[in-house]
């Protein structure tokens, strides 16, 4: 055997596939250990979603090959959901993509649209998708800061200073993992005239919106958008359904039928009985939102004590399903994660994953029962920080 590809020296297995490694190693030596890392949602989708995937499973004729890019139904449900949420208008037929997640969707983005040597605007802190996908095919991540001071907006100043020359892809994602910073109508609006000043396709990545927030917002709603921008969502936080893998890319036509010319050489289309789960998901009423969110409303106040007796600064009115917060000056973020986990049998996520602007911080996940994290109060009612 010749060796591997240089381009897997360039990238680290995901940090969650090797830490869960960990914690699943110290669970089965007996450690009693409450994952609080990571953002997989613990409630199950509603019943009709269920009941959609099983009686298509039931039928005969459900199980063989599907269109690329899903079934009419699901297309149509996905227009019909942006524009009783954003306000946003798609056409069904050649504005909406079915993915398979949308991390399916940020590598079929990025082999649709770069080049070996081209540049991508990646957020510092922002998730390490983005980074490792653009090194994967060879491009250049170039961070560009998000400026804690201005509610992790980015710094545009900096920006401004920056050679842009090279740079052909930019990331985005608000409201923002991992901080819950919400995003607003005037940033898009900058961010959408930034792409048309630079010529760079802006992507947003927008699967938090829903999750305690009060105000979806999508890119798309800005006019001139779609000139300028595509738009990832996903249904695997908002309806409880991750392990499915269902998630849509919105956009310009022609930037669509570039992703799907990769994407329909990557697989032979996603399983019927998803695509109708996801269509009754998507024709879920505001009940279902209003429902989950008063669930992670409670868990988030709870996860608000723990930050208390860890004397971490939080932004309490930060969206999304975790919560973000900042170490005391006399501790790193890396010695609270390694003490949690090894003397509390406490996971959290360390915000250094997340770039070097996440290095004083820690992430809380909310897709943990009440339980639980009363188990963890209870265990840190006795933690002191030196």
């Amino acid at each position: 055997m010749k060796g591997f590809s240089d381009r897997l020296g360039e990238v680290k297995e995901y940090y969650f596939s090797k830490k869960l490694k960990e914690v699943q190693k110290l669970r089965e030596s007996g450690r009693p250990i409450i994952n609080m890392g990571i953002g997989s949602p613990d409630l199950p989708p509603d019943p009709s979603v269920i009941e959609a995937l099983k009686s298509t499973a039931d039928s005969p004729s459900g199980h063989g090959y599907q269109s690329y890019q899903g079934i009419p139904a699901l297309r149509n449900a996905i227009a019909a959901f942006y524009d009783k949420n954003y306000g946003v208008s798609l056409d069904p037929t050649s504005e909406v993509l079915p993915l398979m997640g949308s991390k399916e969707g940020i590598m079929h983005i990025s082999m649709a649209f770069l080049n070996e040597g081209d540049e991508v605007l990646v957020p510092n802190p922002g998730y390490p998708t983005y980074t490792s996908v653009t090194k994967l095919l060879n491009a250049i991540p170039v961070y560009y800061s998000l400026n804690e001071d201005d509610n992790w907006e980015p710094d545009w100043k900096a920006l401004a200073q920056m050679d842009l020359s090279k740079v052909k892809l930019m990331w985005v994602n608000y409201p923002h993992m991992p901080t819950g910073a919400k995003g607003s109508e005037s940033l898009f609006k900058k961010l959408v005239d930034f792409a048309k000043t630079h010529n760079i396709l802006l992507v947003h990545d927008n699967p938090y919106s829903f999750i305690l927030n009060e105000e979806p917002k999508s890119l798309l709603e800005i006019s001139g958008a779609k000139d300028h921008a595509l738009e990832l969502n996903s249904l695997s936080k908002t309806f409880n359904i991750p392990g499915w893998r269902v998630g849509m890319l919105a956009g310009r036509s022609d930037y669509l039928d570039a992703v799907l010319r990769v994407k329909s050489n990557m697989d032979s289309g996603m399983f019927l009985g998803i695509q109708e789960g996801a269509v009754a998901a998507l024709k879920l009423d505001s009940t279902w939102i209003s429902s989950m969110n008063k669930i992670y409303a409670r868990r988030k106040a709870l996860v608000l004590k723990m930050a208390k007796l860890l004397q971490l600064d939080v932004q309490e009115d930060a969206v999304g399903l975790f919560v973000w917060g900042k170490v005391p000056d006399d501790k790193t973020a890396t010695e609270i994660v390694d003490q949690l986990l090894y003397e509390y049998d406490i996971f959290i996520t360390p915000g250094l994953i997340f770039g070097s602007k996440g290095a004083s911080y820690v992430r809380f996940s909310l897709c943990i029962g009440e339980d639980k994290i009363n188990e963890a109060i209870t265990r840190l009612k006795n933690y002191i920080t030196p």
